[in-house]
């Protein structure tokens, strides 16, 4: 029997302490960190993504940061393949590669837990719909497959125009179909208590906001990032993109956020909950680092 390589996976809602959770292990295991998340692959995309610092990496490698122009997109077939490329460079060099990210649908491509399919990317198509608000993209899609726009998410621009550009090619979007992962993964998942999360989004939102926030935003715009690509990547930018449009006070921007933020970290849990194999912890227990090195071995 081929023994499959191991690699560590921690997932958790936002603001759980995923990554400083990952660098720890790290550290401690001698592992390399592989961000799954789909705002920090963009450069320029920092504070709104929570991207990182060097300074906060302890000398920890980072992979799949700052990795595309935020002005192209990147999906989770780019995901699939650049970070199959990352953990084959790490584990070549005899070290733990550590998937770490909210991106849960780019965990769930890379173990194959669905299929992406093989449609490359019409840069003719994404032309044309680049200045189509995610409701006109809706409707398109909709007349291609009725059945994928009836569960996408409905607000995401970048999905949205995928899912037309493979219905477009195929006919239809055809059904996420699992295959076994490549990889022997230790899934470590981080709870937080939904009752008081609310508060620590707020303050984090507004600590984001006061070390300049807003001011990326409006470098990014100054960059060539339009508005309506500002509203594909995330609540941060949506919100801040309608405020600097005149769309929203500045504190209705901060209560919406926050509720926004609070209401997505619920579905990130009810994403996570649907996978028996993840073992979850509180981030402060200790036990974690037996469980993994015993899963090492």
């Amino acid at each position: 029997m081929v023994l499959k390589p191991k690699i560590l996976v921690i997932v958790g809602p936002t603001a759980s302490g995923k990554t400083s959770l990952s660098i720890e292990l790290a550290k401690q295991f001698n592992g390399e960190v592989i961000s799954a998340d789909s705002r920090q692959v963009y450069r320029g995309l920092d504070i709104g993504s929570a991207k990182v610092k060097v300074e906060e990496m302890a000398g920890i490698p980072h992979h799949l940061i700052d990795v595309a122009d935020p002005k192209v997109i990147y999906n989770a077939s780019d995901f699939k393949r650049d970070a199959e490329v990352a953990i084959s460079d790490i584990l070549s060099r005899g070290k733990l590669p550590i998937i770490c990210g909210g991106t849960f649908f780019y965990i769930d491509a890379l173990l194959n837990k669905v299929s992406l399919p093989e449609v490359e990317p019409d840069e003719t198509l994404r032309a044309e719909l680049e200045d189509k608000s995610a409701t006109e993209l809706l409707v398109i899609l909709e007349t291609l497959d009725p059945v994928r726009a009836s569960n996408i998410e409905k607000d995401n621009k970048r999905r949205l125009v995928r899912a037309i550009e493979v219905a477009t090619a195929l006919g239809t979007v055809p059904p996420p179909l699992p295959a076994d992962s490549s990889y022997e993964v230790l899934s470590i998942g981080l709870s937080v208590d939904m009752e008081t999360h609310g508060e620590i989004l707020r303050a984090r939102i507004q600590e984001r906001l006061q070390i300049g926030m807003v001011e990326e935003v409006e470098t990014l715009l100054k960059e060539g990032v339009t508005h309506d690509r500002l509203e594909s990547f995330g609540l941060e930018y949506r919100y801040i993109s309608r405020y600097l449009r005149g769309r929203l006070k500045y504190e209705d921007m901060i209560d919406e956020l926050t509720n926004k933020s609070r209401q997505f970290a619920k579905r990130q849990m009810t994403w996570l909950k649907r996978d028996s194999n993840i073992k979850w912890f509180k981030r402060e227990d200790k036990h974690i680092f037996d469980v993994v090195k015993d899963f090492l071995g």
